[in-house]
């Protein structure tokens, strides 16, 4: 074959080799040796052949195209967390930002506490904005930590302020449910909440709750963050932390919880106000069912201790706190501020409070109230007891209070009646009468205004004591012209009525407003010979630690009222109980009182003393609706004397201060026993009147006379009796028309016009 350039080259065999190249042409030695022929395979052995190897090789791309989607899904889901933690952080820098410097951050103080407790140290309530005091965790029962730990925290003694698992738990249930129905929260989580935190539900929030809680963690051992967070937390109804709550639901301490009860406690904090037995009994009973099952999932009970709660029933709490001893403590919280300044941290008030005597006050109001409530259109009570050094000792402000809190006792005002004539005689005695002096009791008129006795009988000449006992009106309106309104005003707010007193001569039948406690006060003086002691409710105020920050000091009572007039006030209304209008108050010890009833029954009361203590009872309705010829003598008169049986019982019998005997020989004439009286003593001048009843004046005359004594009273008939007209100097004929006195107390409606002279003496409204 030729080159290009046209020579020709001949092959050759033999010689020395030559380099090869591209133009070169050779054979080597194996060229020259023809290879055996090769064994073909079948035709179908190759082609299931060929197509394996072209699967093999497929697969062998398809894997390796996997893999480098893999590695680049890795990679790039590294590059997303490395963003996305590089996201959190800055996240959780900037509202990490918003919260105080660390050093800063410590736990608040509990909202302080007030326990206030009887004379024998048992708890009368708590209050604050807790609701109750903080108890150890190893004061409560163990039921209740256990509960709460099986309900909302499984792995509290072994997370470290953040449950992953339970917050992977917890979204997973809210993705499948696709809404929120976990929320993953630890309960150092919740502490930190509860503790610094608004409970919004932010991102920032949330953030800020995870640094705190790893805080508290850091900061504090698990024993005492559970602690924190059980004498913290909402249990509903106003309770917050547990003993608050065990107090509020059952009664109890949280020491005494039982296993059941610790269940349904554990349970509310999910919704404490939904779920609150208060509310509905039967969700709290489902939820405290759910606790006993994860109790035992976890092996903190048994199968019998399980079988034992599941069965016991639900039973609804009252809606609010419940018995009357709630009303002294609303009392004690209203004078605080007054005795310590504002309460800044936990104290314990010492009460003068008899609390079994409390009890017992209770249980005769709400039983006379509930056997005779609707028979007799009765549907409210108070009573207030006081001992003769003005220590209250019981106080009863109502029916029920977890159905009103208005305290009835201390708050209401009320028509005392003639519970209120106690005061005219004692005027009458302080300017010389005594309890043998006579009037004639019969009808009688000043201006317009004729005041009757009950059922319009009456006695003729009568002595002061029985027409006292007997309270009779139309004697009581003769004193009041006699010493003067004015004199009447004084010397009851000397003895302890506070409140405003009209001063006219309606005043004789209590038609100005007291309040059941100082009525009651205004009696002491009587029991204890003379006295007016400072009226109070608490003992002693101490701190936590023991530092006494108020005491109440006794004595230094002042004298009102001379130990001669108090022998006679004792003689006159002890005749009530033994031949008067509360003869169902009787006890067997020496005892005084005055029955009194409001205009058509409006108000029932009696107020009555021994040597020890002054009890005042009410009866009525808020509205101030008639009850249904309910007296003085009757429902007060029968709750007295069963509340002063029980605080007299295993007590020595003393004798009321004082004592008066009646000379046989005489009998006071100061006042005329003819028909008619022309010139009411009324008429000396008001100032004169006060100023002579400031200074008690001597009951017996220098120079007494000598007339027959008047017999014991018959009743007579309003034809029979002797009419009396107080006739005022120059009455006018003519009368204008006005309002009618409030009450003819112990008796019907008074009849009565208002007139010019009327307004001139203060005999109106």
């Amino acid at each position: 074959m030729a080159k290009g350039n046209g020579t020709r080259i001949e092959p050759t065999f033999d010689g020395p080799p030559r380099g090869k190249s591209s133009d070169d042409f050779s054979l080597d030695e194996d060229d020259r040796v023809i290879p055996s022929p090769r064994k073909r395979p079948p035709a179908g052995r190759k082609t299931t052949q060929l197509a394996k190897t072209r699967v093999d090789a497929k697969a062998r791309t398809s894997t390796r195209r996997r893999g480098l989607r893999l590695g680049r899904l890795v990679y790039w889901c590294c590059v997303l967390m490395l963003w996305c933690g590089i996201g959190l952080a800055g996240v959780v820098a900037w509202y990490g930002a918003k919260l105080p410097s660390v050093a800063d951050w410590s736990v608040p103080d509990r909202p302080p506490n007030v326990k206030i407790v009887s004379t024998d140290g048992s708890l009368v309530a708590n209050r604050g904005m807790t609701g109750g005091e903080a108890i150890g965790l190893h004061e409560m029962s163990p039921y209740i930590p256990q509960a709460v730990m099986a309900i909302e925290d499984r792995r509290f003694y072994s997370h470290f302020g953040i449950d992953p698992i339970g917050l992977a738990r917890a979204m997973a249930q809210n993705v499948v449910r696709g809404r929120f129905t976990q929320g993953g929260s630890t309960l150092t989580q919740q502490l930190a909440k509860n503790l610094f935190l608004k409970p919004d539900r932010t991102l920032e929030r949330k953030v800020q709750e995870v640094l705190l809680a790893l805080w508290l963690e850091h900061q504090h051992s698990k024993d005492q963050i559970l602690e924190m967070y059980l004498n913290r937390v909402y249990f509903g109804s106003g309770a917050y932390g547990v003993e608050a709550a065990s107090r509020r639901y059952f009664g109890k301490s949280a020491r005494d919880v039982t296993l059941a009860e610790a269940a349904l406690l554990a349970g509310l904090l999910k919704a404490p106000s939904k779920l609150s037995p208060a509310r509905d009994p039967q969700a709290a009973e489902q939820r405290a069912q759910l606790v006993l099952g994860a109790m035992r999932e976890e092996g903190m009970i048994g199968d019998k201790e399980l079988v034992n709660a599941m069965s016991t029933p639900a039973t609804r709490a009252a809606a609010f706190w419940t018995g009357s001893e709630n009303y002294v403590a609303d009392r004690i919280m209203g004078e605080l501020p007054a005795l310590i300044g504002d309460v800044r941290t936990d104290i314990i008030v010492d009460t003068s409070i008899d609390l079994g005597l409390q009890k017992r006050a209770e249980d005769s109001i709400r039983r006379l109230i509930d056997e005779n409530g609707k028979k007799l259109n009765v549907s409210q009570g108070a009573l207030v007891a006081i001992d003769d050094a003005g220590a209250v000792r019981a106080m009863v402000g109502g029916y029920d209070y977890a159905n009103s809190q208005f305290d009835r006792a201390s708050e209401a005002r009320r028509q005392p009646g003639s519970a209120f004539k106690p005061f005219v005689y004692l005027a009458a005695l302080e300017q010389g009468s005594r309890p043998d002096s006579v009037r004639n009791d019969a009808p009688i008129r000043i201006g317009k205004w004729t005041p009757e006795n009950y059922n319009g009988k009456y006695y003729g000449r009568v002595t002061l004591a029985t027409a006292l006992a007997k309270s009779l009106n139309s004697v009581a309106a003769q004193l009041v012209m006699e010493v003067g309104p004015g004199s009447v005003v004084e010397a009851a707010q000397r003895m302890g009525i506070e409140s405003d007193l009209l001063s006219n001569n309606s005043i004789a039948l209590g038609t100005s407003e007291v309040t059941p406690l100082e009525l009651t006060a205004a009696y002491v003086p009587f029991a204890n010979g003379g006295y007016r002691p400072d009226v109070h409710f608490v003992q002693r105020v101490t701190s936590a630690a023991g530092d006494v920050l108020y005491e109440h000091r006794e004595g230094g009572a002042p004298r009102v009222v001379s130990a001669e007039v108090v022998g006679m006030m004792n003689a006159m209304m002890a005749e009530t109980l033994s031949d008067g209008t509360a003869r169902k108050a009787a006890f067997g010890w020496p005892a005084a009182g005055k029955t009194g009833t409001s205009q058509n029954s409006r108000d029932a009361w009696f107020v009555g003393y021994t040597a020890k203590l002054t009890t005042g009872v009410w009866f009525g309705n808020d509205d101030g609706k008639a009850m249904k010829k309910v007296t003085g003598g009757a429902l007060p008169a029968i709750a007295w004397h069963e509340f002063m049986a029980a605080a007299h019982e295993g007590q020595k019998v003393a004798k009321l201060p004082g004592s008066w005997q009646a000379a046989p020989d005489l009998v006071d004439q100061s006042v005329p026993d003819t028909a008619t009286l022309t010139e009411p003593a009324a008429q000396v001048p008001e100032t004169a009147a006060v100023s002579q009843a400031a200074k008690p004046v001597p009951a017996t005359r220098a120079e007494p006379e000598t007339v027959e004594r008047a017999p014991r009273a018959q009743p007579r008939t309003v034809e029979q009796a002797a009419r009396i007209e107080l006739e005022p100097a120059d009455e006018p004929t003519a009368s204008i028309p006005g309002p009618r006195p409030k009450a003819d107390v112990g008796g019907p409606a008074v009849k009565s016009q208002t007139s010019i002279l009327d307004i001139i003496l203060g005999n109106g409204g």
